[in-house]
């Protein structure tokens, strides 16, 4: 095996690790709304939302050429530069993760591949309009949106039900939430499931295996869309709670109308070939099926936290991207640099998950 084959399996296997990771960080995006409003159990939530999210990577293909053509210039990255950009984007997820803030996987992957590619080849390598037009435009437009349809689809429900019995309406507002959930896993999946195939793409046009403007080989969809599913099943409990009572407190018409608002814009994105951030879609969702029963309901003092780690994302998942390709071209660059990464990211994760087992056995016996 050569070293550029070494170096594409590194970068194939580190995408679907960040996959993983966008899987159980993006669960909260899926399953909060219906956990809360106990419309499900968690578990039963976290099978349903993964098995959608596996089904809605095969629905369609256009995010995934977003990410493979609009983004950076394919002739200036290499398949290092791809490594360190998914470096960049891990880091940041598992950061966010650890303190419980709902950011964005998708600006986290772009912004490390974007940081690596300005690191590695300069301005040029970045499409300017593309991460404009495709990236932060949407980034703003489609968190207010949801927040609007979340505010008129909430005012119509109360609308509808307001002189029924609190009981049945519930537990119709709790079915409905099944279907709305089912949804808005399923855009999940469409959306960010594609956002490592067209990163992978991106790897094999770099390698010569794949013309530029080609779609993602089958085995390269099925492989994000299982991996996308088994990090959904795992669960990201943490930004779970944040999403689903920290924001407002939720019945389950909020949620319902939270869910329905979060998968239209979503499906609605991802047909246009927006690599839209879940996270910023359902959390306007929330925050516009609180306000739309009164604007007191909505605790804007996390909301202003969670925008405040969407505002951070791109640029600190570029500084992360940008050093990891520094530390690669130190080493060489060639296959010792994502190796000697690959090594220290494997041996530092073990070090986090023994001392959180350490931490659970402590608080079990204390």
């Amino acid at each position: 095996m050569s070293e550029a084959d070494l170096i594409l399996y590194i970068v194939v296997g580190t995408a679907l690790v960040f996959d993983f990771t966008n899987g159980f960080h993006d669960t909260a995006n899926v399953v909060a709304t219906s956990i809360s409003t106990r419309a499900m159990s968690p578990r039963l939530a976290v099978g349903y939302a993964a098995i959608l999210n596996f089904v809605g990577a095969f629905i369609s293909l256009e995010v995934a050429a977003t990410v493979a053509d609009a983004v950076v210039a394919a002739d200036a990255i290499t398949p290092t530069v791809v490594f360190a950009g998914l470096i960049g984007a891990i880091a940041w997820n598992l950061a966010t993760w650890y303190f419980g803030l709902p950011s964005s996987s998708s600006h986290a992957l772009i912004g490390g591949v974007v940081g690596a590619a300005f690191a590695a080849a300069g301005p040029d390598a970045v499409l300017v309009d593309g991460v404009v037009g495709k990236v932060m435009v949407p980034a703003v437009v489609a968190p207010a949106l949801a927040f609007f349809v979340g505010v008129g689809a909430i005012v119509i429900c109360y609308r509808m039900v307001g002189r029924q019995r609190p009981g049945p309406v519930t537990r119709g507002f709790r079915w409905g939430q099944v279907i709305s959930g089912g949804l808005l896993a399923l855009a999940h999946g469409t959306n960010d499931a594609q956002k490592t195939m067209g990163i992978i793409a991106l790897a094999l046009i770099a390698h010569g295996e794949l013309a530029q403007g080609s779609d993602p080989p089958t085995w390269v969809i099925v492989s994000a869309a299982t991996a996308i599913a088994l990090g959904t099943y795992s669960g990201g409990w943490r930004i779970i709670r944040t999403m689903g009572t920290r924001i407002i407190k939720m019945d389950a018409a909020q949620g319902f109308s939270a869910q329905g608002a979060g998968a239209a814009v979503i499906l609605a994105s991802s047909h246009f070939g927006f690599p839209l951030s879940t996270t910023h879609v359902i959390s306007g969702g929330v925050m516009g099926a609180g306000a739309g029963k009164r604007l007191s309901a909505v605790r804007w003092g996390v909301a202003g936290n969670i925008v405040g780690a969407w505002l951070l994302t791109l640029p600190a998942a570029a500084v992360i991207g940008a050093a990891a390709d520094g530390v690669v071209r130190l080493l060489g660059n060639g296959a010792v640099g994502p190796v000697a990464i690959s090594i220290a990211a494997l041996l530092a994760g073990a070090f986090a998950f023994l001392q959180r087992i350490r931490k659970g056995q402590t608080v079990a016996t204390g």
